[in-house]
């Protein structure tokens, strides 16, 4: 082999495994000492691109808020409607989505996942009055639900376990990064084109990936042409491995403790991750007196931090947590959340903007830092219904999500009405909110693993 084309791949020995007697096409004996591809790698980057454009789409809603309301003559509590209208979907659709990943495979589900998405995200620029952009949005939210299900699927079965925890990292950075961009690119697009064509815009980026991803992707590794027996005897045949027919044991999964506590703990996250999805630029601009173009690269700032707490978070989580024990995962979560809290009641206490967005950003940057071991652990549990538990267990996010997102609108219109006006209208959400980020962190630091066992499933 030339040194160039040596240099491309990894080498890795390859254990015993089911498909180490053949190669990618199951036709020929692979040699121990075959150099294995790297394609995974390259699934990881489409996944990553897949959860970015999805994290654009979802929150650049958050810019074009207030320009809503003023063309649709509506009040923050009417906002929270259309808000919350794609958080219900998406808690409903969750599960039958995830499910119809581990039956007909994530290529299929995750590519009319893509197109349904963009396509509702366009058309949100069409709407011209409030229970118009209800509908849409909740068919948004249904269009969108089981991306990550069926994401977790892919991450199950092209990445073993020792790879898996900087893999989500990078995945989650990704999406964290799309979201980031999402506030000060959409305050950018409305002042250039107005937020209907702005909905436009984002909403025709999806349609792209989904073209590529079908034609590229395959759920087996062993059936993709880029995938050598060397790398798909590295990666393993996991319990997620093929299509899924049997039926789920919900008796079973009832009385799982883990599957308890990582719900509640995606409730508190999402609690805490809604406020910035949705509200923060409209609560910067009314609440501190910023401008919208500062106010939507404020919010960018806070969600560029949330991006890099995921990256730094699955990278701790294969160095210090991945097969430590439970112990390190209640370390890992439960601090945290403890200092998510704390980080921002400083930022509270700041009647500087921008030190009190850098507060903010490490709060963020803390609670971000446990995703990754979340997904690991969902993941972990679920055995081969990993499509439908996963989607489960994240769909129980709604509630929090939907909880912040009402609160934040009734409490800002509540208190505007008896007179309140800036900070004194929109901070006691963000004490509220430290509450949710404590119980977060006790949930983790009481957590319970319990596998569920491929052969229970």
């Amino acid at each position: 082999m030339p040194p160039s084309q040596e240099n491309s791949h990894e080498r890795i020995p390859v254990e015993h495994n089911p498909y180490e007697a053949f190669d990618a096409a199951g036709s020929f004996p692979v040699d121990s000492s075959t150099v294995a591809s790297r394609t995974r790698f390259k699934v990881l980057g489409v996944l990553c691109l897949l959860s970015g454009i999805l994290y654009l789409d979802r929150i650049c809603i958050s810019a074009a808020v207030d320009s809503i309301k003023t063309d649709l003559s509506i009040t923050n509590t009417e906002a929270s409607y259309f808000l919350m209208a794609f958080q219900l979907a998406y808690g409903l659709f969750e599960i039958p989505t995830g499910r119809w990943g581990d039956r007909l495979g994530a290529r299929r589900v995750l590519t009319r996942i893509s197109v349904w998405w963009s396509a509702f995200t366009a058309i949100t620029g069409a709407c011209t009055g409030l229970w118009m952009m209800v509908v849409v949005r909740f068919l948004f939210g249904a269009g969108e639900a089981g991306a990550f299900p069926n994401v977790a699927r892919v991450m199950a079965r092209w990445f073993p376990d020792h790879e898996r925890g900087r893999a989500q990292g990078v995945l989650l950075a990704a999406s964290q990064i799309g979201g980031a961009l999402a506030p000060f690119l959409a305050a950018v697009l409305i002042q250039w084109i107005g937020w209907r064509w702005t909905f436009v815009a984002f909403g025709s980026i999806g349609g792209v990936w989904a073209a590529g991803f079908y034609s590229w992707f395959r759920d087996d590794p062993a059936e993709h042409q880029s995938a050598n027996a060397a790398e798909v005897a590295h990666i393993g045949r996991g319990a997620s491995a093929g299509s899924v027919h049997s039926a789920i044991p919900w008796n079973l999964v009832s009385v799982n403790p883990s599957i308890w506590f990582l719900s509640l703990i995606m409730a508190c996250a999402s609690f805490n991750s809604y406020i910035y999805f949705n509200w923060f630029p409209s609560y910067l601009k009314e609440g501190r007196g910023i401008g919208a173009t500062e106010a939507g690269a404020m919010s960018s700032v806070v969600l560029a931090c949330s991006a890099a707490g995921t990256l730094c978070g699955g990278y701790l989580l294969d160095l210090f947590v991945t097969g430590k024990g439970v112990g390190r995962k209640r370390i890992h979560g439960g601090v945290s959340f403890f200092l998510s809290s704390v980080l921002l009641g400083c930022g509270l206490m700041s009647s500087n903007a921008w030190m009190a967005v850098l507060f903010t950003g490490a709060s963020c940057f803390a609670t971000q830092a446990t995703q990754s071991l979340w997904w690991s652990n969902a993941i972990g549990i679920s055995g081969k219904h990993v499509g439908a538990l996963f989607g489960l267990m994240n769909s129980v996010g709604v509630f929090g999500a939907m909880s912040s997102t009402y609160l934040v609108g009734a409490i800002a219109d509540s208190l505007g009405s008896q007179g309140y006006t800036g900070r004194d209208q929109w901070d006691p959400i963000f004490y509220i909110n430290m509450g949710v980020l404590c119980t977060a962190g006790l949930l983790w630091s009481t957590f319970i693993y319990k596998n569920v066992e491929p052969a229970e499933l």
